[in-house]
């Protein structure tokens, strides 16, 4: 049975709630008709699973555009998909992350750690989002934008009222368009007009090689916006809730070799997944779990619900536990779709959070709050303000 010493007493030990979580029936169909898997064992051999696409994420929008333009590398499957990945491994990989984007995380760390030391007090969300932003914006090539572009895309990814009807769910997809076309005119097209003058190895450089479109490549990085600087800022603030509130947890990043830090975010990332629910549609029937999931079914995998099972996690999959032979679950996903830029977001967090906690006198004066996104179960979490 899997244990160390490092093992809280607690039975809980996530700061967000999103309802009861825990595995349940490996495979079952839900009254509305939508399947839900929850095991972790079931929820990665589905993950892997060939004869399925992609549901959810904004894919459904995506989709009207279908024959007029290349969808995004989020929205495709299949072997286009497969060899758009094997393209853009590059951008990815260690070694390119050591060499092309240490210094700036570095850089980037030092600048935000500074203007907590000058303010005396900040909120964690804003000063990890500039750091995101930044490093994404360096992967994907917008690099020619004026100030502004945090707040810009902070709007964009706000998450909507689930409530809005009538005037009001108009007044909001207006909005929403507006921020959209600013970030376009004022973020996307520069980069894109610098780089047909000169190529740079990045995202926008490769897909002008491609052939891609100004809308085209606006979508590539509306997604590559939402996966590398918003997912990373929540997870950002949410381990450093977690290391504020755990003097045991805290410790042991703070004095461990980097194997060790490593281990704590993978547990926090383990337990708090930012995106807690993956939709797909099966394409075939798919036999998973010993049932045959049919042809045409949407399929919630419960990556949050998934990650508690203690057939993979061990004993005391509630608590935090570093050095799980597990990791991080299945919180950057699996199979075709697992997140590309997952060594960058842990890269990014530990340089981060290491210069942050290194500052003398480093505490939480304001808990923050939680705000869930119901369709893909992911958080959204504002205003801890730290001090020193």
């Amino acid at each position: 049975m899997y244990h160390n010493r490092w093992m809280t007493t607690v039975n809980n030990g996530r700061k967000v709630h999103r309802g009861e979580q825990a595995p349940g029936c490996p495979v079952r169909s839900g009254e509305d008709g939508v399947w839900h898997i929850q095991d972790y064992a079931t929820a990665r051999q589905f993950l892997r699973h060939t004869d399925t696409r992609q549901a959810g994420l904004g894919i459904e929008n995506a989709l009207r555009h279908q024959g007029r333009m290349r969808l995004p590398m989020l929205y495709r499957d299949g072997p286009e998909h497969r060899e758009q990945r094997r393209q853009t491994a590059r951008y990815f990989t260690p070694k390119r992350v050591e060499s092309a984007y240490q210094d700036l995380m570095n850089r980037l760390a030092d600048q935000q750690c500074e203007v907590l030391r000058r303010r005396g007090a900040a909120d964690l969300s804003a000063l990890s989002f500039q750091l995101a932003v930044a490093v994404a914006a360096e992967v994907v090539g917008l690099t020619e934008s004026p100030p502004g572009m945090p707040h810009r895309l902070d709007r964009f990814f706000r998450i909507p009222d689930p409530h809005a009807r009538g005037l009001s769910a108009a007044r909001q997809k207006a909005f929403n368009n507006f921020v959209l076309m600013s970030f376009l005119w004022r973020d996307v097209r520069p980069a894109v007009a610098a780089r047909r003058r000169t190529r740079r190895d990045d995202l926008i450089s490769h897909l002008l090689d491609e052939g891609c479109t100004l809308p085209e490549i606006l979508g590539e990085c509306v997604t590559f916006a939402a996966a590398g600087m918003v997912t990373t800022r929540e997870f950002i603030t949410v381990a450093a809730w977690h290391l504020l509130t755990d003097e045991t947890l805290r410790e042991r990043y703070t004095t461990g070799v980097p194997a060790d830090r490593v281990a704590v975010l993978h547990e926090i990332l383990r337990l708090e997944p930012v995106v807690g629910d993956l939709l797909r549609w099966t394409t075939a029937d798919v036999e998973v779990g010993d049932v045959t999931i049919p042809s045409g079914a949407r399929v919630e995998v419960g990556v949050a619900a998934a990650n508690l099972d203690p057939a993979e996690a061990g004993e005391q999959p509630r608590a935090v536990c570093p050095g799980r032979p597990v990791g991080p679950g299945l919180s950057f996903g699996d199979g075709a779709h697992k997140c590309p830029g997952a060594h960058i977001a842990i890269q990014e967090a530990d340089v981060f959070l290491g210069k942050l906690f290194a500052m003398p006198g480093l505490r939480m004066i304001r808990e923050p709050i939680v705000t869930i996104r119901p369709d893909i179960a992911s958080y959204e979490i504002k205003g801890m303000i730290l001090a020193i």
